[in-house]
């Protein structure tokens, strides 16, 4: 499995510090090698980011370099950069209902979501028949096993945080993704309907990107969501990547921003949709 940008990094800085741990116990990676019975090579594959340590690799890092102390929070850190890219199939391979169902917990404990998407309307402003036919789509393409309407109303009930007043959505989205046909014409009116029926919402604010907009300076990225200051998930193609890393963090802060503003709000974002709608017929 071919890990993110963003994955690769952060396996670089654990080989970056592993590194520092082996060179400040005063042994040459060649001579922690032999101590732990490995290929020569494996050090530095380690300590350069093209080797994904296990948990054994680092207790033997902190045995022979005397820094057991360390052991733990090293395992941890590489537990997280591991569970931070997660293939599609594993999140999916005993369902839909289940992957719908593992985000719920941080759903619930958000008060503030951002979101931007190039691909499609974000889940909690999808239809029911929007997210059946997407979900559809999926377990048709992956071979996952076939528990669609129990995850598509998995994914309804989770609506339901719209409607808290304690919670604010900022969504931005591409004008491609009100001309994109999922589920058909009828299905895609009514979805774009719906879409201007949340954006009067007092917690919504809702920016439409026109196709129109000067892209020079910032171009579509992937699409993804900001939970408050603490966390970005980004969909990728075959993975779902998790991002915690504050730099990063802020990094799709910013981006976000610098997309809202190429947007248009209000009026002129409803006349895109309106738009949209009168296409479908």
């Amino acid at each position: 499995m071919a890990s993110s940008s963003s994955v690769q990094q952060a396996r670089e800085t654990l080989g970056k510090r592993l590194r520092e741990i082996r060179q400040d116990s005063g042994l040459t990676a060649r001579q922690l090698a032999s101590r732990a019975g490995w290929h020569e090579s494996k050090c530095s594959r380690i300590e350069n980011g093209r080797t994904a340590p296990s948990d054994d690799d680092l207790r033997m890092y902190t045995l022979h370099c005397g820094a057991t102390g360390q052991t733990a929070d090293l395992i941890a850190t590489a537990r997280n950069i591991d569970g931070a890219y997660v293939e599609w199939r594993r999140m999916e391979r005993s369902g839909l209902r289940r992957a719908q169902e593992s985000v719920l917990p941080l759903w619930e404990r958000t008060l503030r979501f951002r979101a931007y998407s190039s691909w499609l309307i974000p889940g909690p402003f999808q239809t029911r028949g929007y997210i059946t036919a997407l979900l559809r789509s999926i377990r048709d393409r992956r071979a996952v096993p076939d528990d669609l309407e129990a995850a598509v109303q998995v994914r309804v009930d989770k609506q339901r945080l719209l409607h808290d007043g304690r919670r604010r959505f900022a969504v931005v989205l591409e004008e491609s993704t009100l001309r994109h046909r999922i589920g058909g014409p009828e299905t895609m009116a009514g979805q774009l309907g719906h879409l201007l029926s949340l954006a009067s919402l007092p917690n919504v604010s809702l920016g439409v990107i026109p196709l129109s907009a000067d892209r020079s300076a910032l171009w579509p990225v992937e699409d993804f969501w900001i939970f408050d200051e603490g966390q970005v998930n980004v969909e990728l193609v075959s993975a779902f990547l998790t991002i915690t890393q504050p730099h990063e963090v802020g990094t799709y802060g910013r981006t976000f921003s610098a997309l809202s503003d190429l947007a248009v709000h209000g009026a002129p974002a409803r006349a895109l949709i309106a738009s949209a709608i009168a296409s479908c017929a």
